[in-house]
């Protein structure tokens, strides 16, 4: 592209530049019950990315504080936290098919109402599809940390994307990312102590507790039966 001012100005030439997406497409067998379940829930439960701009009260019919989480992987924890917290709509973005159908499926044995589900790119749902000041949290829970070197430009927690998803934040919105890497987490707190607009809610500006409302997994607490580590972040929106 160097040869190119923008992305506009190479398409006018006939020339396709490939944008940096924040997901590794996988793609994996759905199950019977997966199928199932996003067969019979997507049409209640499911959101479109070409529906454009949503007004969330008419979403769910009713004014409610809304939580975004951005890879929400196979969707235990995002229904459990739907489930604790029912004064709250929830928002759950994947890529990973599989993941969708067994979140649904959880929904549904969970009697769970408060939740819907994108499956597709997260950047293009903050950018065409959340209106600004709307999001009351934005979960980022153990996103691939990309660990070579050589990949840490693909991580997802960058200042550009802070900044874009800073605007989808009210003020005093918050910004909540866990990680099991040492040097992910590193990368994240120096991105976020340096983001424009934001506040570290950590008491030693660094990291915070676990919060009671971010579930346990089972992944973690073999982790800390190992002697893993995992890292809370949480950043106010304060402007």
């Amino acid at each position: 592209m160097s040869q190119f001012k923008s992305e506009e100005e190479a398409a006018k030439s006939g020339v396709y530049i490939r944008k940096i997406q924040s997901f590794v497409k996988r793609e994996g067998r759905l199950t019977q019950g997966q199928a199932r379940a996003i067969e019979q829930y997507w049409p209640t439960m499911g959101l479109e990315h070409k529906a454009g701009s949503l007004t969330f009260s008419e979403v769910f019919g009713r004014s409610a504080p809304v939580v975004l989480e951005i890879g929400f992987g196979m969707g235990k924890s995002l229904v459990e936290m739907a489930a604790k917290e029912p004064e709250k709509d929830f928002i759950g973005i994947e890529v990973h098919r599989p993941g969708v159908g067994a979140c649904l499926n959880e929904a549904a044995e969970q009697s769970v109402t408060n939740l819907r589900l994108f499956e597709h790119d997260a950047a293009e749902i903050l950018a065409d599809c959340v209106a600004d000041n709307s999001l009351a949290r934005v979960q980022l829970f153990f996103p691939d940390p990309w660990h070579k070197t050589r990949h840490h430009k693909r991580r997802i927690v960058q200042s550009e994307f802070v900044q874009k998803l800073r605007a989808k934040l009210e003020i005093g919105g918050v910004f909540h990312m866990a990680t099991d890497w040492e040097n992910y987490a590193e990368h994240m707190l120096e991105v976020m102590s340096e983001a424009e607009g934001f506040k570290n809610q950590s008491e030693t500006n660094d990291y915070v507790p676990r919060p009671e409302q971010r579930p346990l997994t089972k992944f973690e607490q073999r982790g800390h039966r190992l002697g893993h580590g995992v890292w809370d972040l949480m950043f106010e929106r304060i402007s």
